[in-house]
């Protein structure tokens, strides 16, 4: 958790790039009408202070006149106060959808670039479950943000605006002493500091507690989902060793976790609510009970007395801001903190990206090789995986890499810039597109087409260049399928989808092409057949490819033993 200076400093900075965003006069000119409508809220609750003191006077009276007077002037205030009430909700969301939107597009614009997503699952940190954090703590954080900005906005107004008023209405009493009489001036005020003052910093004990309780919560929350997110992703495999007593009970382990901070929120929220309730029932009666001895002994009229208590009640509750939104201000942290997090992962990864003798260098060059300079790969906590690769690849080579499997996918990891970690140098065959082809390639939900596309356009590929593919895949019965929409991956089988990745291959007909197990599910004579179609359809590609199966070694020249 961060302490609280350098929490909002580190929140500020991050509000600075919103209001400093492209969109800054949109931005800005929402916040000063937000603020406009703000004002003249406040101005509204003075006026209405002001007529009660009206009513109550007239009823004392007994001044039908004066009642229908001020029956009049309370229709007028109604109408006026419904249209800002309601200008004011518009443009309140207005500024909260924005200033989402920025931070939501900045937070996953750097979680979603060049391999970033990748690199902060091998890095310490807090950035468990960046989805939750992308899509639930980004809302909460500038929702509560907004609302809770206003809020203290408002409280500030109400405090200037009614301490004026308190102040006339409190008039001067006199403390007698026997042997010396004491004025004192705005009486009303001093009591209502004191009273919020003390009533402040019992909330604030009280509440402390629960900032800490639902950033633990929040976590449980996202582990919790995130489970269960897996298991379906996972269902087959599941299904097929009859594993679903063991992610039921992994499910309830989690769920136990959510139970026992649920359990230690609620004893804080019921202290703060026990707290609030009596807080504000002992507020609707003091402010009455403090002015009643001044309105029997005749000093001030029911108008006065009635205008003085909601005036008291309009600056108590300005002072006590903190006791009344503590809840939300820690729902609010909590998020920005989980926000903030990533976010600080992800300037790790810059910070050290930018130490270029720390990494594996990787670099373009004129040449048509691939090239291996004295390379090793490690781990980010500096196990070596493997050492001093000197090797180049020309063009057109077919290149069998067996050994250490586990480490040849590192060393795909490292030639597309995704696996920085180890020593050495990489030499990429410059104006030349590479192809990387993993055992189970990405299919996003959508159409088949889009799909097979990815992450082109779905225009760039003619009909007939997909149904070609499709054929030479063995796929030819998804070719009716190409405008429907589905989950793919839980649809298909694994020996479709590495089919798929075929086709996605044959359409974009690469010259460096580096397969990672891609047809392992495939059978002995289709992993020759997909081999054979690749030599046939781009006969000039260099190939790479690791593979626990030697069933296709007579299509390789020459192999890399890791």
């Amino acid at each position: 958790m961060l302490e609280s200076n350098h929490f909002f400093v580190e929140f500020l900075r991050l509000a600075k790039l919103f209001w400093c965003s492209n969109r800054k006069l949109k931005i800005r000119g929402t916040i000063l009408f937000l603020a406009v409508l703000t004002m003249g809220q406040m101005v509204m609750a003075v006026l209405l202070t002001q007529w009660s003191a009206g009513l109550f006077n007239a009823l004392e009276q007994h001044s039908m006149n004066g009642l229908v007077r001020q029956v009049g002037i309370l229709a007028i205030l109604l109408v006026a106060d419904m249209i800002l009430t309601g200008s004011h909700l518009v443009v309140k969301r207005n500024l909260m959808i924005y200033w989402r939107d920025w931070m939501t597009e900045y937070v996953f614009s750097r979680w979603m670039n060049a391999g970033r997503h990748f690199l902060i699952s091998h890095l310490p940190g807090e950035h468990d479950n960046p989805d939750g954090r992308i899509a639930e703590d980004c809302r909460v954080a500038t929702e509560s943000a907004v609302t809770l900005g206003h809020s203290l906005f408002y409280s500030i107004l109400v405090l200037i605006s009614f301490t004026e008023v308190l102040w006339s209405l409190s008039g001067v009493v006199t403390f007698d002493l026997g042997f010396v009489q004491i004025p004192i001036y705005g009486h009303l005020i001093w009591i209502a500091v004191i009273y919020s003052a003390l009533a402040s910093c019992f909330g604030w004990l009280v509440s402390r507690p629960l900032t800490k309780a639902t950033n633990i919560r929040q976590s449980a929350e996202a582990h919790f989902r995130s489970s269960l997110l897996e298991a379906h992703e996972n269902s087959q495999a599941i299904a097929l060793i009859h594993a679903e007593a063991c992610e039921r009970h992994q499910f309830r382990e989690l769920f136990r976790k959510i139970r026992l901070v649920w359990d230690m929120q609620t004893k804080v929220w019921r202290n703060i609510l026990m707290f609030s309730t009596g807080y504000a029932d002992l507020s609707i009666a003091f402010p009455i009970l403090i002015s009643a001895p001044r309105y029997i002994l005749g000093k001030i009229s029911l108008g006065t007395l009635m205008q003085s208590a909601q005036a008291f009640q309009h600056m108590s509750s300005a002072l006590s801001w903190p006791v009344n939104t503590a809840g939300a201000i820690a729902e609010w942290r909590a998020s920005v903190e989980r926000i903030l997090s990533l976010l600080q992962v992800l300037d790790n990864v810059d910070n050290e990206l930018a130490r270029p003798d720390h990494w594996i260098q990787v670099k373009s060059s004129d040449r048509p090789v691939l090239a291996f300079q004295n390379l090793s790969i490690a781990t980010y906590d500096g196990q070596v995986l493997v050492q001093d690769i000197n090797m180049e690849i020309g063009k057109g080579e077919h290149v069998l890499i067996t050994g250490n499997t586990f480490a040849g996918a590192k060393l795909f990891h490292a030639i597309a810039g995704i696996r920085p970690w180890g020593s050495g140098v990489i030499e990429l065959p410059g104006k030349s597109r590479l192809f990387f082809m993993p055992p189970r390639p990405h299919l996003p939900t959508g159409t088949l087409r889009n799909a097979i596309c990815y992450p082109s356009s779905r225009r760039v590929f003619s009909q007939e260049r997909i149904e070609q593919a499709l054929r030479f895949s063995g796929l030819e019965h998804l070719i009716d399928q190409l405008e429907r929409k589905d989950n793919w991956v839980h649809t298909l089988a694994r020996e479709e989808q590495q089919r798929l990745g075929m086709v996605r291959l044959l359409l974009n007909r690469p010259q460096w092409i580096f397969m990672q197990e891609a047809f392992d599910s495939l059978d002995f004579h289709e992993e020759e057949r997909m081999l054979g179609l690749i030599c046939e359809q781009i006969p000039d590609a260099t190939l790479l490819t690791i593979s626990h199966m030697p069933n296709g070694a007579s299509f390789y020249s020459r192999r890399l033993v890791l």
